[in-house]
């Protein structure tokens, strides 16, 4: 299709050209913030008074590629304790003696009960290993308040941990090692608590809150944690109270963080340390601060030190130590044992909620909720009057009436052209999938999902201005003394405005913390609305210098909204990679209707300020031919991406499962796979015909006539396990392996007894056998159970798996020669059923070689589970 420009239609393009450089250099700056290239790593001989990212990845190194095998259960997992005691233990030697240095390795167990990705799961541990040091001034007492910086040096299954947590790890020895080496005595105790099993939920953190001596010392804490392999630091989660990211406000060296992440993060499925400190087995007031960028890697064999971003640690390193002196010269700073003062309470009440935003990692903007109560009002209040104060010339209420009318309508114009901007590009991304074989192929070239999305969305934004060109006024123009189209952007503009402030407001009224970033909008419209009438009477309404007198003012708001909307769609996008495989017919759909929504919210945001003023120009019919033109050159080039790559492999599990009875008897042995993303195991066998040969399976199988496996095969991973979908099985070749191996078992380790009120007590023993590298062992109770030895002889709450019945779930971990010993109470003769799932790492050479034949593109994490069944 030709477009026939005309000189409207010229001005339109140079205005759409204009903008496009803005945002480009826009997103240049973002990128060059986001991916730290504005920090210079120091090297490793930096000046010992300072810290050094190089002496940092050193540590990292060490951790995730000498040391083999961080993960529970395997032998690296003690080495890497005496790694870091052998460190610590170095800097007390030499530290002066000016300091009281003490250093512990404490072995905690326990047991408890939480709820996970909405499921109740009960957890009894023992033997997992924390190492602890306290850094205070030799004149220091054991009750002074301290200050707890928390990182775990666990790793997950597979995954050389190198950004979850190796760097946690470094940044923590490295800032304890500049605290010692630059004299700086801390005013408060800082107490470094390496944990030992954060990745078996939080244990290791549970073992010291519930265990130790010094956990009722603790005052503020912050949490170091990692989902990917760097970039943003950013505090997701402060509290109780404000005074945590008040501290930050005011020492982060390089600030990143925003109050709306909190809003957010509870509806992402995963956790931290943070919650057993500040909620769970605590009320300490501190920050969740963690790495965000890099999340391909996050969890995979590819979390290596060469995927490290160069600058992230630093700058983590630097707000660290920063963050570390804010806190213990705060006069708020109390022991968790001790109640507050009332002034410290009544300062909490205050200011609980705060609304904070970083800007650009520059400087942080800080306020309290006391505060955003009045600010936030403001916008829509002005919206309210507005009518009024447009008509002080020739006030009546008649002309008030329908000024009201005119910015109603504006309001619902730009109302309806957000939503559009939202569902357009969502019912592209679903319409392309019909005729397409597989989804993302975005997901490891984020670029096209800009490509693919914006365009739609910028359409959707303006299709309302191109229908409704001639603003339906209820005014008299010759009334208002004003042209027609004065008096129609004034309707649009504040309609705009008055649809900002009542999200602004609808944030306040849900006691959310993201109004910020409309209440920035707000005052950023107000000014620029400011200086477009100003230059409008010199230069006309529609003159582009007009145009630039309003976008200039809008700049700041504009960079900032790049930067919020881009780290916004880039996380997400990293996220489809894991956010579970949903059941057909709607899962195969929903990773692009979710990034192609994320991108529709960030182009409203982003550019929707500027639709009321510069809307004339670009909703023309030629510019939207124009976006449709690359909407479907878009649509050409995307298909012909492949969605993985090595920088952004898919992830696929592989459980080699046997089925035992008895310590001697294997009854069954199979392979089960599984994947974690909308492109299902068809896909995979598809483009990796190798993988479907060895398993001896057409690489054009269907799900119809496959074998699959249920929830109920997976249940060493629940509650994990809830993200598969369509999962298959396959015949197990026979190994060697297995011959004179002793397999997990159940027994009676002494004779049931059964109280007054007729309660049955079964006494058991589970032994391992021969299993070596024992991750954890999950319990599935079905029956009339009543009672328990774990959590504190508290049941939790019933789970459901495959439709079955009611059962309780129990994960035991923790290695040791001895076996495990419990107890079931039932409370009627009807027999407990145990399901029992032992969860090995060490991979039999079948399941090596069946690993080795997936591509590049594919991370495998391959463990195997045997599981048996016991009737008591």
């Amino acid at each position: 299709m030709a477009l026939r420009f005309n000189s409207d239609d010229a001005t339109g393009f140079k205005l759409l050209l204009c903008l496009a450089v803005m945002y480009g250099l826009m997103s240049m700056l973002v990128h060059s913030i986001v991916h730290m290239k504005f920090i210079k790593p120091l090297a490793i001989d930096a000046p010992l008074h300072q810290f050094s990212e190089a002496r940092a990845v050193e540590h990292v190194r060490i951790l995730s590629q000498e040391i083999d095998g961080r993960q529970e259960g395997r032998s690296g997992i003690k080495e890497a304790a005496r790694y870091i005691k052998g460190q610590l233990e170095t800097m007390k030697e030499r530290a002066s003696e000016n300091f009281r240095i003490e250093i512990e390795e404490t072995v905690v167990d326990g047991s408890f009960s939480m709820m996970f990705l909405g499921h109740s799961i009960s957890f009894g541990y023992r033997n997992h290993t924390n190492i602890l040091m306290r850094i205070s001034s030799a004149d220091s007492q054991d009750t002074d308040p301290s200050v707890l910086i928390n990182g775990h040096f666990d790793s997950p299954l597979g995954s050389p941990g190198a950004g979850d947590c190796g760097t946690c790890v470094a940044s923590m020895l490295e800032v304890a090692r500049l605290i010692v080496d630059s004299g700086w005595v801390p005013p408060r105790p800082v107490i470094f608590l390496f944990n030992g099993a954060e990745e078996l939920f939080m244990l290791g953190a549970h073992g010291f809150m519930e265990k130790h001596r010094w956990h009722d010392t603790i005052g503020a804490f912050v949490n170091v944690e990692a989902s990917g392999t760097g970039g943003l630091d950013l505090v997701c989660q402060s509290g109780p109270g404000s005074w945590p990211s008040r501290v930050y406000a005011q020492s982060a060296v390089y600030p990143m963080a925003h109050s709306a992440a909190q809003d957010v993060f509870p509806v992402i499925p995963g956790d931290t340390d943070y919650r057993i400190f500040s909620q769970d087995h605590g009320n300490i007031p501190g920050l969740d601060i963690i790495f965000l960028f890099g999340g391909y890697f996050y969890h995979t064999s590819y979390d290596t030190v060469e995927r490290l971003l160069p600058g992230s640690v630093q700058a983590r390193g630097e707000n660290l130590f920063s963050i570390i002196k804010g806190f213990t010269n705060s006069s708020m700073l109390q022991n968790f044992y001790k109640p507050a003062s009332s002034e410290i309470t009544i300062h909490q009440e205050k200011d609980d909620g705060a609304i904070f935003f970083d800007y650009l990692s520059w400087f942080m903007v800080f306020y309290s909720r006391r505060l955003a109560l009045i600010l936030h009002r403001v916008p829509l209040a002005v919206f309210v009057v507005m009518p009024c104060l447009l008509n002080l010339r020739k006030f009546s209420m008649t002309s008030c009436l329908a000024t009201f009318s005119d910015l109603t309508k504006g309001f619902l114009l730009h109302a309806l052209g957000v939503f559009l901007a939202i569902v357009s590009p969502i019912m592209f991304s679903i319409l392309r999938l019909l005729f397409i074989n597989f989804s993302m192929h975005w997901f490891s070239h984020p670029y096209l999902a800009y490509l693919m999305f914006m365009p739609c969305s910028l359409v959707g934004l303006l299709i309302p201005r191109t229908f409704w060109s001639c603003f339906p006024l209820s005014r008299d123009v010759p009334v208002h003394q004003a042209s027609k189209e004065v008096l129609s952007d004034e309707a649009r503009f504040w309609g705009a405005f008055g649809f900002f402030s009542s999200l602004t407001m609808a944030y306040l009224l849900a006691g959310l913390s993201g109004g910020f970033l409309t209440f920035f909008a707000c005052i950023s419209m107000l000014g620029a609305w400011l200086s477009f009438s100003m230059a409008a009477k010199y230069y006309g309404h529609r003159s582009l210098r007009s145009i630039l007198f309003y976008v200039l003012p809008m700049v700041p708001y504009l960079a900032y909204s790049v930067y919020f909307g881009g780290f916004l769609a880039q996380f997400i996008i990293e996220k489809t990679g894991m956010m579970g495989s949903i059941p057909p017919p709607y899962g195969y759909f929903i990773p692009d209707i979710v990034v192609a929504a994320t991108i529709g919210v960030v182009t409203s945001l982003c550019i929707g300020p500027l639709i009321p003023v510069c809307g004339h120009w670009l909703a023309r019919s030629s510019i939207l031919q124009f976006l449709l033109q690359i909407i479907v050159v878009g649509l050409a080039v995307s298909s012909q991406f492949f969605p993985y790559s090595m920088a952004a492999p898919k992830r696929v599990v592989l459980q080699q499962t046997y089925r035992t009875s008895g310590p001697n008897r294997l009854e069954d042995s199979s392979y089960e796979l599984s994947v974690v993303d909308s492109n299902s195991l068809r896909f995979l066998f598809k483009h990796a015909p190798d993988v479907a040969n060895e398993l001896q399976t057409a690489s054009h199988l269907t799900f119809e006539s496959a074998n699959l496996s249920g929830q109920e095969n997976w249940l060493a991973l629940f509650p994990v396990s809830f993200m598969f979908s369509r999962s298959l099985k396959f015949p197990a070749k026979e190994s060697t392996s297995t011959k004179d191996f002793h397999f997990p078992y159940l027994i009676d380790s002494k004779p049931q007894t059964i109280s007054d009120d007729g309660t049955r007590r079964v006494y058991l023993e589970l032994s391992l056998g021969s299993v070596e590298e024992v991750w954890v062992t999950v319990l599935n109770i079905t029956g009339p159970l009543s009672n328990w030895s774990f959590a504190d002889n508290k049941l939790s709450a019933p789970e459901k798996l495959a439709g079955g019945p009611p059962s309780y779930i129990c994960r035991l971990s923790g290695a040791s020669d001895e076996n495990w010993t419990f107890w079931l109470e039932a409370k009627s003769q009807e027999k407990l059923r145990i399901d029992i799932a032992v969860l090995d790492q060490k991979l039999t050479n079948e399941v090596k070689r069946l690993k080795s034949l997936f591509p590049d593109w594919v991370d495998v994490i391959a463990y195997s589970s045997f599981m048996s069944t016991y009737t008591f």
